[in-house]
This record gives structure tokens, sequence and C-alpha cells, in this order.
């Protein structure tokens, strides 16, 4: 499910894995939501959009139909 104009509040990153995690306002999944490893526009560009986002105060849409976020787009 696509949820659009989204504010980008928190962004974390284990160093050295694909493991990442963002806390989206307004989706209905509370706190961290991981990006998904191996995901189609790969875990380093979603995390760069998202994390793009949060420093200029730029909204996203995200897609998340399983709990992870697949995709992202920088509004």
């Amino acid at each position: 499910m696509w949820y659009n104009d989204r504010a980008v509040l928190r962004t974390h990153v284990k160093n050295s894995s694909q493991m990442c995690w963002a806390i989206i306002d307004g989706v209905p999944i509370t706190g961290w939501i991981p990006i998904k490893p191996g995901s189609t526009d790969g875990v380093s560009n979603v995390f760069s959009i998202l994390c793009h986002a949060q420093a200029s105060g730029r909204h996203v849409d995200v897609f998340i139909p399983s709990g992870q976020i697949e995709q992202a787009t920088l509004r």
C-alpha cells in the first residue's frame, strides 16, 4: 500500500549491513519500519531518499505492502 505525502521523523542504519529503519508519520505501523532487504529500489537508494527527506523537511511517498518499506519517492 502506498502512503503519500508523509514526513520522515527518524532514520537508523546498522553499519556494514542492509539493516535500515525509518519512522514515518501517518502510517498505521507504529515505531521503526524496516526497509526490506533486497527491495526493488535497493536498500541504499530507499534509505538515502528517506534521510534526504528528513534532513530537508520534505515529504515522501512510501510503498509498504507487508510491514516493510519497499519503495520511496521524494516529493
